[in-house]
């Protein structure tokens, strides 16, 4: 069966944690939870181009566009302990161009990344300022890579070529008995 090609034109995002003593029955649920455990899945690079004209929608409305045993491109990033009390967190930041004059048709950036010891706060805002970044550079933009990313967020903002930044993070600390902790973010992407 060929893998589909096209260009998404939506995208949904998902999270979810899982537990179990078995540590793969924990990853499934995590995504049973995500409630994409039952696809097959495309995975692609946890960093990369977001589609020009693909709209953000919600979870509820994307996972009605599925069907069990659909093959699905999706970004899926996911982290796993058994350690106790151990603070994993998985992320995808998304940067979106502002949708005027000739910008409409200038990509966004997606991507992920997960990290132990790290709040949901700090691994979100790492990977939403990584994304921005990389759409700013490419606009233009122009600011000092020292500053934080309140700042840098406010700038990219004001510059009126960044329509929109956000993050998409799930986190979880370790079972305190040992027993696997899984999590996965994912953005499933829709013809």
């Amino acid at each position: 069966m060929p893998l589909d090609y096209k260009i998404p034109s939506r995208v949904f995002f998902t999270k979810g944690v899982g537990k179990h003593k078995d540590k793969i029955q924990s990853e499934l649920l995590a995504l049973r939870n995500a409630g994409i455990e039952d696809f097959i899945y495309n995975e692609l690079d946890e960093a990369g181009t977001f589609p020009a004209h693909c709209d953000v929608i919600p979870r509820d409305k994307g996972l009605r566009f599925l069907e069990q045993g659909q093959f699905i491109n999706c970004i899926l990033i996911k982290d796993q302990t058994n350690e106790p009390n151990r603070l994993i967190a998985a992320s995808i930041g998304l940067a979106i161009p502002q949708k005027n004059g000739l910008e409409h048709k200038i990509c966004g950036y997606i991507l992920g990344h997960q990290e132990h010891g790290k709040t949901e706060e700090q691994i979100g805002d790492y990977v939403e300022d990584n994304a921005a970044t990389l759409l700013a550079t490419k606009l233009g933009i122009k600011f000092n890579s020292d500053t934080d990313w309140d700042e840098r967020e406010k700038l990219f903002k004001a510059s009126g070529k960044i329509f929109k930044t956000s993050n998409y993070t799930q986190s979880a600390e370790g079972d305190k008995n040992g027993i696997y902790t899984s999590i996965i973010v994912a953005a499933v992407y829709l013809p």
